[in-house]
């Protein structure tokens, strides 16, 4: 049982250090914790609404060309 929680918890970790890593790639860093949620939960809404199919479009596009350019 040890084993499987020790898995999951390095799992969680290394998904937490890469969203963090989105973060800095984004330019975020240097934000305040509560701007960066802010924008976070707005985005989420934003996917959720009406045009929520469109918007995710657009980001994914436009973190591609994020990623291509790295």
């Amino acid at each position: 049982m040890q084993r499987v929680a020790d898995v999951e918890r390095r799992l969680d970790t290394r998904r937490k250090i890469q969203l963090g890593g989105l973060v800095i790639k984004a330019g975020l860093a240097d934000e305040e914790p509560a701007v960066i949620l802010g924008l976070l939960t707005a985005t989420k809404r934003a996917l959720d609404g009406e045009n929520g199919a469109g918007h995710r479009r657009r980001w994914k596009e436009s973190g591609d060309k994020a990623f291509n350019q790295m």
